[in-house]
């Protein structure tokens, strides 16, 4: 029986990074093209083909929607060949379908897998988010203080004054109060416009990437992909649902939460040892994107099992067919 076999995450992790460079490849020809739409259904093909070659009995617990919503890699999809231990995959396919399109940095292919049973299965609503890297007490900030006092409670742990934080927010017009408090402290915040799991990770390595905190509202299934590049990395996440009418309350209900209010931790929404990978597709502060030349392409991809807390860095470089 599948259930039973262990999840090998040693032996899983060279395949997982394998569907990562495959859908980052995939889109690579429609970076700067404009079409937002087909590099994601690029991406979608080939990592659910690549996917399917891997020996597990695998089930898409955060994907790219309903089944009604998404012909391929929908939450509730079994991929895999079956023969192999039962997993949960979490992925986004290509993280920043915009940023891909408009040729801008930080766009991602992302995937994690866990045994069956231990990601949360967040529903595609909105998520409250707060992160910051390691080495701080559990609770050193939470989602019940102000941005304000978020600031200086991260502050006072580092030993620096507020203006010596970085905060890392998603330019969204729902944020304009947030960032206003932010910069009262004297914080400095750096915008992006697209994808909140690079802005989560960037937290876990604050000294190379200058962000030490990451807050504000953004998609609850990056939440999951965010909380399992932490429990890998190191560093605290919290989330907390959002749910803006009944419809979304509904899609709470059929994914098993029945706690609205419930504000989750980093191993509340990752209960076992989770693999996640990571490809750049276009240029970014974490990753390097896909570069091509004269009868080469090559890819970089972020490898990280959380059982060991190896990070990894792989280059892989192909002849272009």
């Amino acid at each position: 029986m599948a259930d039973a076999q262990e999840f090998q995450d040693r032996l899983l992790s060279l395949g997982l990074a394998r569907v990562s460079e495959a859908a980052a490849l995939a889109s690579a020809k429609l970076i700067g093209r404009g079409d937002e739409k087909a590099a994601d259904q690029a991406a979608v093909n080939a990592m659910r083909d690549q996917l399917n070659l891997l020996d597990i009995a695998g089930v898409v617990v955060i994907g790219e929607g309903e089944r009604d919503e998404a012909p391929m890699l929908f939450i509730g999809e079994e991929v895999g060949t079956g023969n192999g231990p039962a997993v949960d995959i979490a992925l986004d396919p290509l993280e920043g379908t915009t940023l891909t399109a408009k040729d801008m940095p930080n766009a991602l292919t992302v995937i994690a897998m866990a045994p069956r049973g231990t990601l949360l299965h967040a529903p595609d609503v909105y998520m409250d988010k707060l992160a910051i890297g390691p080495g701080f007490k559990v609770d050193t900030v939470t989602l019940e203080m102000a941005p304000a006092e978020r600031v200086r409670a991260l502050a006072k742990a580092k030993g620096c004054a507020p203006s010596d934080i970085t905060v890392c927010v998603l330019e969204r017009p729902r944020h304009e109060a947030m960032i206003a408090e932010i910069r009262d402290t004297g914080a400095a915040i750096r915008l992006i416009t697209d994808g909140d799991v690079a802005g989560v990770i960037h937290c876990a390595e604050a000294d190379i990437t200058g962000i030490d905190m990451y807050m504000g509202s953004g998609g609850a299934p990056e939440g999951v992909l965010a909380a399992s590049a932490l429990k890998c990395m190191g560093g605290q996440i919290y989330g907390r649902l959002l749910f803006r009418n009944d419809d979304e309350r509904g899609r709470a209900a059929k994914a098993g939460i029945t706690d609205l209010n419930r504000i989750y931790t980093r191993d509340e929404m990752v209960t076992a040892d989770v693999i996640f990978a990571a490809t750049g597709v276009t240029q970014g502060s974490i990753l390097s994107g896909i570069k091509t030349e004269p009868g080469w392409i090559t890819t970089e991809t972020l490898l990280m099992r959380s059982k060991t807390g190896s990070v990894r860095r792989m280059i892989y470089r192909s002849p272009v067919k």
